[in-house]
């Protein structure tokens, strides 16, 4: 057994291991973040160093203390957009700004400089309905909208910016060792992580010291808060505490914890602010390591505004604090103005583009499991959904699958004509999907190695040779797609000459791209690692996966001369990875708790752009009793990417192997799926030209509707159709909110019919007859279907079709 197979079985017998990963107390910039602030110190805006440009206002921010200085500039974007970059003014070298997110250059909007108060800019937009309010001592930035303050910028001083630093051995006297913007004495080095940072066996070295930046966001009369996915956590963002901030580090978290604001396995630095008559966005635009905290003060009614008998009462609104922070890059900041949800959609999408248009079979059930074992389980397994009359279209190849983990090849044993294999599937309209993982077994017989090696397109570690992991097949090296050549190379890789055995039909699953090392610190890649442009890996670890998915994008619409869209899954993303193809949730578990957790966890993805997401239908660990299986199946068959998974240590569970009544639910749940393709399909194309997500929150479709803003165990597909999913074991009765004063709901089984704004109690089987509600012009055609109904609630809203 090799040595990353035993690695392998020891991570599936375990739980999530703390030791293995960072709490925030572990996070030395985060440490140094909170010491600093302690310390109250300033920046003042010199606003006699404004200058206007063609495309953005700038002026220096120095701090008090350090008289360190910066540059700011502000930028007008089209479409109620503003931007805010901060940078040193003469860093000692350039400091990572994110490239490849942004679709194209936002087109900017000319801002004009009006009269303020002594000592402030005010900056307006062409209509002068939003402006920039810049405060100078001490530095602030208020967003005004139609004379009201929805959001203000640094109004609680916590802008952090650590300047680069010349190398400790190249430095020529002591004082060239002075550090205004932390404590540099000796006995902080440690507990500070300045130079270097200690976790477990891995010492992290900084050759040019702390860079990590932060920065404050007040959110005016905002109490709900959503997005910056992704964690196993509410849709509705919490508070957090001292050591408790919802950290933005992708990660391989095999069995993750729910309820958790650990980071997994992607990373969107965005997040939507709604209210009453408004919807806020804010998009972080860096790709290092990352950590926000959320303090929400909610509305009082009144409070005092000064002491003594000439008090008096004044009302005081509710605000949101959002407390960025990340460990380098510069503040390079997207403010999303809104007004409404939708608004704020396409504010976001214009900057990272939309969900990309999908095939239409991958909108369709997937059968997945580690690992099909060779042709003939394919075939059987093929055969089995034919005998069961149980319609699916993409089956599914996990690592097995090849020579000894070499990716684009074939174990001859096991798929000794993987050509025949696809015919079979082409012959019944299907499609095959296989994996392609970032890590490259070290051999100089494998050519993909080979060529790779030869061309030096692999990470390398940060003494200048190829960076080495170990992963699934044992020692491997992990290509550099930061590099544009490694992309075009790594693309070209798919084309029918090079690929032996692929065929049209077969469609890529990028997985393990966080990138996974299972001896790395945090079972990833050491930052001080070295990608093209000589960036270390700590500036770029959250936009790695989102790479290789746009590469492996690429070479498929190449195999296809353009033809063809492209299929294809990853796991690790970044903000923008909805224009290369579908995300889902991981390595989630056979509980109960893992199919509730997904519903709040894809609504976040969801509103952050991800429209084409799903989570493993089963749980892929471990072994759900038929129920939650059935359960499971209904809930997946109203959510985007809908695919059935399992490790290879459970039981197969294919859908006809619990009996013939669980069988029968199951085909009906899927069949269900198929009826409603046309629906998804439109939904789709509204999401890819309209930015408005298919699966969506109530409060997305009723936003001023204050009792929809807390709700995760509902959600609308588009417009018309209210999913309820049965996630409890052994429910007899569930709940169900009706949103909506002025509409009128139709339940799909028993056609009764409520007005809106209210919660009703439905009976819940595992098998209900099943109705099928018709809806032409005015006129609600209700027919009994022969059919039998296993899904969830469905409720259609006749005014939205």
């Amino acid at each position: 057994m090799e040595a990353a197979e035993k690695k392998e079985i020891s991570v599936e017998n375990e739980a999530v291991d703390k030791s293995i990963f960072k709490d925030c107390s572990k996070i030395a910039f985060y440490r140094r973040h909170k010491q600093r602030l302690s310390k109250k110190s300033t920046y003042r805006a010199l606003l006699n160093s404004v200058t206007t440009g063609k495309d953005s206002t700038r002026f220096q921010i120095i701090n008090e203390a350090a008289k360190v200085s910066l540059l700011a500039e502000v930028y007008g974007i089209e479409g109620n957009i503003f931007r805010l970059k901060i940078n040193e003014e003469t860093p000692l070298k350039p400091r990572y700004e994110v490239p490849d997110v942004l679709t194209n250059k936002p087109s900017t909007v000319r801002l004009t400089s009006c009269s303020g108060d002594t000592g402030s800019l005010v900056l307006a937009n062409g209509k002068g309905d939003l402006k920039c309010h810049i405060t100078a001592n001490p530095f602030k930035i208020d967003l005004v909208s139609e004379e009201e303050v929805v959001m203000s910028i640094n109004s609680l001083g916590q802008l952090y910016f650590e300047q680069l630093q010349i190398p400790l051995n190249q430095r020529a006297t002591k004082e060239n060792e002075e550090d205004a913007s932390v404590d540099n004495t000796q006995e902080n080095q440690e507990e500070l992580g300045l130079w270097e940072e200690k976790f477990g066996k891995f010492v992290d070295v900084k050759v040019n010291g702390p860079a990590s930046i932060g920065l404050d966001f007040s959110l005016h009369g905002f109490e709900h808060l959503y997005g910056i996915p992704q964690h196993a956590e509410s849709h509705q963002l919490k508070n957090t505490s001292d050591g408790d901030a919802y950290r933005l580090y992708n990660l391989d978290v095999y069995g993750y914890k729910i309820h958790n604001k650990m980071g997994i396995y992607g990373s969107v630095p965005y997040l939507l602010a709604h209210k009453l008559g408004r919807t806020l966005g804010i998009f972080w635009l860096n790709a290092s390591e990352t950590l926000v905290e959320i303090n929400t003060e909610p509305a009082v009614k009144y409070t005092l505004t000064q002491m003594g008998p000439v008090a008096a009462k004044q009302k005081v609104g509710s605000r949101t604090d959002v407390h960025w922070m990340s460990e380098s890059g510069i503040i390079d900041v997207f403010l999303l103005t809104g007004p409404t949800p939708s608004d704020v959609f396409k504010q976001y999408s214009y900057l990272t583009g939309t969900q990309a248009m999908p095939p239409l079979f991958s909108l369709g059930y997937h059968q997945c499991r580690w690992n099909y074992e060779d042709e003939q389980d394919v075939k059987a397994v093929d055969a089995g959904f034919d005998e069961h009359d149980i319609p699916y279209d993409v089956m599914w190849l996990d690592i097995e699958h090849t020579e000894g983990k070499r990716y684009f090849t074939w174990d001859k044993k096991r798929f000794p004509n993987p050509q025949r294999m696809q015919e079979l599937l082409r012959s019944k309209k299907r499609k095959l999907v296989v994996i392609s993982d970032p890590h490259i077994k070290i051999d100089p017989n494998y050519s993909v190695y080979a060529k790779a090696k030869e061309q030096g397109f692999f990470v390398r570690n940060h003494e200048g040779g190829d960076f080495e992991g170990v992963c699934w097949p044992g020692l491997s090296s992990y290509l550099d797609f930061t590099n544009p050549k490694v992309r075009e190379w790594y693309s070209s890789l798919f084309a029918f000459s090079v690929y032996q055995g692929s065929t049209d039909i077969l469609y890529i699953w990028n997985d393990m791209n966080e990138p996974s090392v299972f001896r790395g610190p945090e079972q990833t890649m050491q930052k001080n690692a070295i990608h093209h442009g000589n960036w270390e890996h700590r500036e770029l670890h959250n936009i790695y996966g989102f790479y290789q998915q746009m590469a492996t994008a690429e070479g498929l619409i190449q195999r296809s001369k353009g033809k063809e869209r492209p299929f294809v899954l990853t796991r690790s993303f970044f903000a923008g990875s909805q224009k290369y193809g579908a995300v889902w949730t991981g390595d989630n578990r056979a509980k109960w708790s893992y199919l509730k957790i997904s519903i709040p966890m894809l609504l976040t993805l969801s509103v952050t752009g991800i429209s084409f997401c799903g989570a493993d239908v089963g749980g892929f660990d471990g072994n759900p009793e038929a129920e939650l299986l059935v359960r499971w199946y209904q809930a997946g068959a109203y959510q985007p990417f809908f695919r059935g998974h399992a490790t290879r240590n459970t039981k197969r569970r294919e859908p006809w192997l619990f009996g013939e009544e669980h069988t029968r639910l199951i085909r009906e749940a899927i069949r269900e799926r198929y009826a409603l393709l046309p629906y998804w399909y439109s939904l789709f194309y509204s999401a890819h030209v309209a930015s408005l997500p298919v699966m969506r929150p109530l409060w997305v479709e009723f936003p001023d509707e204050l009792k929809t803003f807390g709700v995760e165990d509902e959600f609308m597909l588009g417009s018309a159709l209210l999913v309820h999913p049965v996630t409890e074991p052994k429910a007899t009765v569930v709940d169900v909110f009706l949103p909506g004063s002025n509409e009128v709901w139709y339940d799909s089984k028993t056609f009764a019919h409520w007005e809106g704004a209210c919660v009703i109690k439905i009976p819940v089987a595992l098998d209900t007859e099943q109705y099928e509600l018709h809806y032409t012009e005015n006129d609600f055609r209700c027919q009994l279907s022969n059919l039998e109904e296993t899904l969830p609630f469905i409720y259609l809203n006749p005014s939205c079709l």
